[in-house]
């Protein structure tokens, strides 16, 4: 496993990391949840994702009891979470970035997970009704409290992210230093070319997730939806209609052809993908079971031959 500096700053993180959307409290108990962080952490992983609104903060409840039972020393990984859409259904406190509402966000996560801290909280999505300079204020103040480490944003526009950064540095305050964008081989945009002046500028960091496009990228969805699959999840209708759609069928039947010819499998190369990219600190890989967890961190020993022909899937 190789680690990597987290953005513009001194923390390293394992190349492959583990996250908890959709899976945790839904499909993963406390029991799987151990195995998986278990075999994860002995295979040199130690960047776990959450987020407050995974299963309504039940996520966030599952990998903290985990980490209780396995006896893992918290100083040996590095846990995140994130907030956004908020879990308490009134004013203040859904889709949203104020003050009020991350200031005490930050607390329900942090019993929920059995820490006094987090080492990296994001603002989960861009809010334009929020002042940047509010949103800054209260990143700022929470790792000023110990409650974080490092703070960054997930699915935010470069021109916000910018505006975010510049502020910080301008007062004096801590800046943003990590970006969490979807990237895999069929949503590239933000990652190589949106993101691209950020990188010079202030060195972005990046935590990717969806390395397998909700499973598009294993060839699974190649005949359709099958019985039991995430995209056959009715919560997740709007998932089902994005993997049908012709450019994602097309890619993916052209991934498969290049697995076919190298004898590296589908997910293999679609991870492998992404954790090549120079600009990404770790890719968070999801999975509802012990076997695909351990598949998917596999990819890593292929990354001198998908290297080889990076320029391929660079085509797709």
């Amino acid at each position: 496993m190789e680690y990597r500096k987290l953005g513009n700053s001194g923390l390293r993180v394992s190349q492959l990391s583990f996250g908890s959307w959709i899976t945790f409290g839904k499909q993963i108990d406390v029991s799987l949840a151990k195995a998986c962080i278990k075999y994860a952490f002995d295979s040199g992983v130690n960047f776990f994702d959450n987020a407050e609104v995974y299963a309504l903060g039940k996520a966030e409840n599952v990998m903290g009891q985990a980490f209780k039972d396995l006896g893992i020393s918290r100083n040996e990984y590095v846990l995140t979470t994130k907030f956004f859409w908020g879990i308490e259904n009134r004013v203040n406190f859904k889709d949203t970035l104020n003050r009020k509402y991350l200031m005490q966000a930050i607390d329900g996560s942090l019993h929920r997970l059995g820490t006094d801290f987090v080492d990296v909280v994001y603002c989960h999505r861009y809010d334009p009704e929020t002042p940047i300079s509010e949103i800054v204020f209260a990143m700022d103040q929470m790792i000023r409290d110990g409650k974080a480490l490092y703070w960054g944003t997930s699915e935010w526009p470069a021109s916000a992210i910018n505006e975010a950064y510049d502020f910080a540095v301008s007062n004096g305050m801590h800046r943003p230093i990590v970006e969490q964008p979807q990237y895999n081989l069929v949503v590239k945009n933000k990652v190589e070319t949106e993101f691209a002046p950020l990188y010079q500028k202030m060195k972005l960091g990046l935590t990717t997730w969806s390395p397998l496009a909700s499973g598009l990228l294993t060839g699974k969805y190649l005949n359709g939806i099958p019985e039991g699959t995430r995209a056959s999840m009715p919560s997740l209708g709007w998932l089902k209609e994005e993997l049908m759609a012709p450019h994602f069928q097309k890619t993916t039947q052209e991934l498969k052809k290049i697995s076919d010819r190298t004898g590296i499998s589908m997910a293999h190369l679609a991870i492998g993908f992404c954790t090549l990219n120079p600009h990404v600190s770790t890719v968070i890989l999801g999975a509802s079971s012990l076997e695909q967890l351990k598949d998917n961190l596999d990819a890593l020993k292929y990354l001198k031959q998908i290297g080889e022909i990076k320029k391929d899937l660079d085509q797709l």
